[in-house]
């Protein structure tokens, strides 16, 4: 698949006296105009740097279920991502009541009262205890 990018440049040669720009700027718009540039063939996409759980570890864990032989990178990917997603909501969603609680930790009550309360969470009921 090639995607097709057109942009319209703008030439660096004009420079305003009153705006100065640090290095940081000058390479992240470097970066980008590069980026920009058309590409041709198949685009990999390393899926380790878009997670923050380990996938060899989820793997691991995919693979100590015996329905499970093969597991395939973008399946790993796939679980590895929405447990982040699983993880993330229910975390903020316990912060609220941690906050109701004028805290700054989140403590077991408050997992049980969002598993309470949401009904999306249903399913988790009884697994803490």
């Amino acid at each position: 698949m090639a995607a097709t990018v057109t942009t319209s440049l703008v030439t660096a040669t004009e420079h305003d006296p009153d705006r100065c720009e640090s290095e940081e700027e000058t390479r992240g718009a470097e970066a980008e105009d590069s980026g920009q540039q058309q590409q041709t063939g198949p685009v990999t996409v390393s899926h380790s740097r878009l997670s923050k759980l380990p996938l060899a570890r989820i793997k691991a864990l995919m693979k100590t279920d015996p329905d499970v032989s093969l597991a395939s990178q973008e399946s790993v990917f796939i679980i590895a991502k929405a447990t982040e997603l699983f993880v993330e909501m229910i975390a903020k969603d316990a912060l609220v009541y941690a906050q109701q609680g004028k805290r700054k930790t989140l403590q077991r009550k408050d997992l049980d009262n969002a598993i309470e309360a949401i009904d999306e969470f249903a399913f988790l009921e009884g697994t803490l205890d």
